[in-house]
């Protein structure tokens, strides 16, 4: 008789559905663990290649830069004209959609997948995640998952985002609370160049 790690009885065919389970997650964190170095190499292009390669939709114009971290990428996807800075981390447990013309500065982190804190077995859920265009969000901010960031919103530096953001709605602070709204009601900037060996 098979048991999980909770003590409960398996059927030969959880077993068996275990143990595929278990080899996707050791390819899965292979994959991830070789985009952390891909992260390291200075050139835009060659790490966009291999980004798109293993399933993230980047938009033309967009880059991500150096030291990116992810989290199963294939769920990931990102409009055109959009930059997301150095050291950032986007998880792809559950979807997670960044529109276009979007500024992700440095160390933010993005999640999608959590724990449950009132479950038993402290029980892993999901939810997507998405970033509307035009937004910009601050350094070492942090979006919990389940959160839509609306068009125009800003997301101060270091505020942790638990829930929606209005559309043009200038957050900050943990949790984040509105703070003001941003004055221009049309937007329709590019961001530009990326620098290049970042």
């Amino acid at each position: 008789m098979f048991k999980d790690k909770d003590g409960r009885s398996l059927s030969i065919g959880e077993v068996l559905g275990k143990i595929v389970n278990r080899i996707k997650n050791i390819l899965l964190e292979f994959e991830v663990f070789l985009l952390h170095l891909v992260g390291c190499i200075p050139s835009h292009s060659c790490r966009r290649f291999f980004y798109r390669m293993v399933g993230i939709k980047i938009g033309k114009g967009s880059t991500i830069h150096m030291k990116a971290r992810f989290y199963d990428p294939r769920n990931i996807t990102i409009g055109e004209d959009t930059i997301v800075g150095e050291g950032a981390v986007l998880d792809g447990r559950a979807e997670l959609f960044i529109g276009s013309h979007v500024d992700i500065a440095s160390e933010v982190m993005i999640f999608n997948g959590e724990h449950d804190i009132h479950s038993a077995t402290f029980e892993p859920i999901t939810a997507p995640v998405k970033i509307a265009d035009y937004v910009f969000i601050g350094p070492r901010a942090i979006i919990l998952p389940g959160v839509t960031i609306g068009w125009g919103a800003v997301v101060a530096a270091g505020a942790v985002v638990t829930k929606d953001v209005p559309d043009s709605t200038i957050v900050a602070g943990v949790p984040a609370e509105p703070i003001g709204h941003r004055r221009a009601k049309v937007l329709n900037y590019h961001l530009g160049r990326a620098r290049l060996f970042q």
